[in-house]
């Protein structure tokens, strides 16, 4: 897991990969997009525009994905991001890799709030279970960019 603000991404050292992906970011005005998916380099770089009102982390289910890295990047809101690195003891609840490149998981045992504010983001690999969309400060509302990488 990496987190980071979209202002400093050109000084951090990444892949190119994500270099493009943040870039991507740091470049458009998401302010007219629709909800919904968007495809910028087919299925390689998808963009996922998101508005929501964040739960209580009971009702957010964890996740890992096995076919993309996620950057999660707030445009507007609050919000709070479970994190856990996947290891052989954590119990799946539900694996539909084949189907939403998903796979949702049980009770985590060491669970890290990650709060994230609007210009930050936050990049999940196959291997980092994250727990999106928690509430930080009741009815504040959420605008996301969840950008797809292909890995």
């Amino acid at each position: 897991m990496i987190v980071g603000h979209i202002n400093n991404c050109e000084k951090e050292l990444y892949s190119p990969v994500l270099i493009a992906g943040l870039k991507f970011l740091a470049q458009t005005d998401f302010s007219k997009w629709e909800n919904g998916r968007h495809e910028i380099d087919g299925d390689n770089m998808v963009a996922i525009v998101q508005e929501y009102l964040p739960d209580i982390r009971e009702n957010r289910k964890a996740e890992t994905h096995g076919k993309y890295i996620d950057i999660q990047y707030l445009v507007a809101g609050e919000e709070i991001i479970g994190y856990c690195n996947l290891t052989t003891e954590v119990e799946v609840a539900e694996d539909c890799l084949v189907d939403r490149d998903a796979v949702f998981y049980k009770a985590l045992t060491s669970e890290t709030d990650v709060r994230v504010l609007p210009g930050m983001y936050a990049i999940f690999f196959p291997w980092d279970i994250h727990r999106p969309g928690c509430v930080s400060k009741p009815g504040i509302s959420v605008r996301k960019v969840v950008l797809k990488l292909k890995l």
